[in-house]
């Protein structure tokens, strides 16, 4: 198992936490939210699975899968099958927990996005080649996650989404942390995504600068 440094860029300059701390803290600030956990009480059940092997948390369940003198891996089981993999330096598990903050920042940008109205296409406009992408739609369904080999030798989850507005549906691909942040049922807007083809479908996808939010809006109750 290589070090934390093999998942990331390492630090940035005056940050605590390097670049990829810093990803896998936002991606549990997402699950926080996404399942209604408290932060202090998703950051113990962390701390008790690095512990005690294994943990359970409102729906989730937490297994610490392989420690190093480094870091450690922790497996995410959301009740039908693992459906994430991340790596934790052991420094990060002794700090007071730093999920807060994201989680604050999270939840005010949802707002933020829920009350404003940005200019997006609608679904029916993308066409493989579109870039900087933004659109609202509704989740209608999920495939179970898969674990994969990337090119670089990194395990990850991908998961492929249905996503419908009220002109049409595409398909939109999904990777790691992206695969726990949202669910079927949800409305999502994607932002800063763009449109390829593959196997002779559109597939929106949401790429390193991209984002994915879940926002509330009434437009959608009948999508």
């Amino acid at each position: 198992m290589q070090s934390l440094s093999r998942f990331g860029r390492g630090r940035r300059p005056g940050k605590h936490h390097s670049y990829s701390e810093e990803r896998v803290i936002e991606y549990l600030a997402r699950i926080s939210v996404k399942h209604g956990i408290d932060s202090d009480e998703f950051f113990a059940c962390l701390i008790d699975a690095w512990k005690n092997k294994k943990a359970k948390c409102e729906d989730l369940e937490i297994e610490c899968r392989e420690k190093t003198p480094d870091h450690c891996i922790f497996l995410l089981n959301r009740g039908d099958g693992w459906f994430a993999q991340f790596p934790l330096a052991e420094h990060f598990l002794m700090e007071a927990n730093p999920l807060k903050e994201y989680v604050h920042k999270m939840l005010l940008r949802a707002q933020s996005l829920a009350k404003s109205k940005p200019a997006r296409l609608k679904i029916e406009d993308l066409s493989a080649g579109r870039k900087h992408v933004t659109v609202k739609a509704r989740v209608l369904k999920m495939s179970k996650p898969k674990l994969v080999s990337t090119r670089f030798g990194f395990q990850t989850y991908v998961s492929n989404a249905v996503i419908r507005d009220e002109t049409g549906t595409i398909d939109l691909s999904l990777w790691n942390n992206q695969v726990a942040a949202i669910s079927e049922g949800d409305i999502v807007q994607i932002e800063n995504g763009y449109v390829a083809s593959f196997m002779g479908k559109r597939q929106l996808r949401i790429g390193r600068r991209g984002e994915i939010n879940i926002v509330e809006d009434e437009e959608f109750a009948s999508v």
